[in-house]
């Protein structure tokens, strides 16, 4: 059986009974090593909060929320056979398979926010041409606990929990739409974009088998950021990235696209590691890119070195550097060179 890419499926050892989940950013992958790599979706839960005091909720009340879901959650864990980890500072974590977990980042923002942007969803619905739908669909929403894309869109002023009762402003919609600009920016780059965050990402697993090492964020905005197209030419753009992700990753990550947090969370050593390591790939494909031709398996290897046994180990698969270019590329007549008179002696 031909290894797996990265970005294949979503699924654990019966894959005909889960369906795709591809993610917010499209950029979902399967672990490296599984276990204890596990898959991991977010599902954001949203409170509306009387009390905003000094730009955010009270302290005491993080806490209250973490115990809230969780109480909450406790039941439903108990009749699926899935169980909470406590140990999470900044989401409630559900582990459902070996496999896989659910991340459910702990939101607020004020209460006349969410008042607010609801009368403008409800206006903006009752302009539309099926207004008896759209409302219907509203109510609906409302009526499950969720709220439609274009609530979020304007909702402003949230805020994250975390377990230690501190607040950090942070808008999962920023990103998200960040990001999606960026990938309709590149036009048909836009799907190179989106493998070569899967790339990297498998990368990151690959050499943090316990877990640590750069988020999947963190990744998608460095690379998204510097990205630029090379058609028909993975290694060239995988090259490129590696070099912005080592020099990076030693530092704070901070786009004002999205707004003033510090996307690199990592502490001093492991910022020095991860770069390191970045700094090796981008090395190794530059070395392998000069490669002759009778290096094909040496390249496959280093590769795998880099990335796992999920690269195929197959040196067929491996070209020259200048294949095809010069022989499509048709001949041009050009003068003649000038040549002086010389004189020898």
């Amino acid at each position: 059986m031909p290894p797996r890419p990265f970005w294949a499926w979503n699924a654990p050892s019966n894959p005909s009974s889960v369906a795709r989940v591809p993610g917010v950013y499209g950029t979902c992958i399967q672990g490296a090593h599984q276990p204890p790599q596990q898959m991991d979706w977010d599902f954001g839960v949203y409170l509306p909060v009387t009390v905003w005091s000094e730009n955010a909720p009270p302290r005491a009340m993080a806490k209250l929320y973490f115990d809230l879901v969780e109480t909450s959650l406790k039941r439903l864990c108990g009749e699926h056979g899935w169980h909470l980890d406590p140990k999470t500072e900044r989401c409630v974590r559900v582990h459902i398979a070996s496999w896989a977990h659910i991340d459910i980042p702990l939101y607020a923002a004020p209460e006349e926010k969410f008042v607010e942007v609801m009368e403008k969803a409800l206006a903006s619905a009752t302009n539309q041409v099926h207004y008896l739908r759209e409302a219907a669909a509203l109510d609906e929403s409302v009526d499950f606990g969720e709220m439609p894309e274009q609530f979020w869109e304007l909702m402003e002023d949230i805020h994250v929990a975390r377990r230690d009762g501190t607040w950090t402003p942070s808008d999962p919609e920023d990103v998200a739409k960040w990001f999606e600009d960026r990938i309709l920016e590149h036009g048909e780059g836009g799907l190179q974009l989106r493998r070569l965050c899967r790339n990297f990402k498998a990368w990151r697993d690959y050499h943090w088998r316990d877990g640590g090492g750069p988020s999947s964020v963190l990744i998608m905005i460095i690379v998204a950021r510097n990205f630029s197209y090379a058609p028909r030419r993975e290694d060239l753009a995988l090259e490129s990235a590696a070099a912005h992700l080592a020099r990076e990753l030693a530092g704070d990550v901070v786009e004002l696209g999205i707004g003033k947090e510090n996307f690199n969370r990592m502490d001093a050593a492991d910022r020095r590691l991860a770069s390191e390591r970045a700094t090796t790939l981008h090395r190794e494909l530059d070395k392998i890119r000069h490669y002759g031709p009778g290096l094909r398996q040496a390249a496959v290897d280093n590769v795998r070195a880099q990335f796992g046994a999920r690269i195929a180990n197959d040196p067929a698969l491996v070209l020259n550097d200048d294949s095809g270019v010069v022989r499509s590329t048709e001949a041009k007549k050009v003068a003649a060179p000038f040549v002086g008179a010389s004189h020898s002696g």
